[in-house]
């Protein structure tokens, strides 16, 4: 590096310390804000100073008495999952399905008499939507896979095996009305 580089660079970080100092200190300083004429219809705020004190004490009150359930009512908030959705499906041969679609999480929990099982979307599609678990219907090893068609999820099929892939049952199922 030559000698006029260095110089160079030393005045380049000398001037722009001093213009960070600068701005800094202006930074800091009081300025006081341009009054706007009244014909503008804008106000001025006075400054107050602030108290350290707090605005509002920091004294917690425990009720100890059983509050009633009227009083209880207008305090409580009940928050609604609006990604989940359930729908009971009637399949042939008789099963019974109840089907909860968690939107958000892209899955489905089955829920039969015979067990109850969580299953992961595998497509990225609407019509047929496809799940499926490695676990049978009752937890057991095997498959289970779940595809539900139209967009109000009118019909499905579900497929499951026990740990035997070739004896799969086949369930044709209706949305139960």
């Amino acid at each position: 590096m030559s000698l006029a580089s260095l110089k160079q660079l030393r005045t380049s970080v000398a001037l722009t310390s001093l213009l960070a100092g600068i701005l800094t200190i202006s930074g800091c300083q009081q300025q006081s804000d341009t009054e706007a004429a009244m014909e503008d219809g804008v106000h001025t705020e006075e400054s107050v100073p602030m108290s350290a004190e707090p605005a509002e004490p920091n004294d917690v009150v425990v009720d100890t008495e059983d509050a009633s359930l009227s009083e209880v009512e207008d305090d409580t908030v009940a928050a609604v999952n609006s990604g989940v959705n359930q729908i009971s499906y009637l399949c042939s041969p008789a099963l019974k399905i109840e089907a909860t679609y968690k939107e958000d999480a892209n899955q489905v929990v089955i829920a039969t008499d015979t067990g109850t099982v969580t299953l992961n979307q595998t497509n990225e599609g609407s019509n047929p939507e496809v799940f499926e678990v490695a676990t049978a219907i009752d937890g057991g090893e095997g498959f289970t896979q779940w595809r539900v068609a139209n967009e109000e999820r009118d019909t499905g099929v579900m497929r499951t095996a026990g740990t035997d892939e070739n004896d799969v049952n086949t369930f044709e199922c209706n949305k139960a009305s």
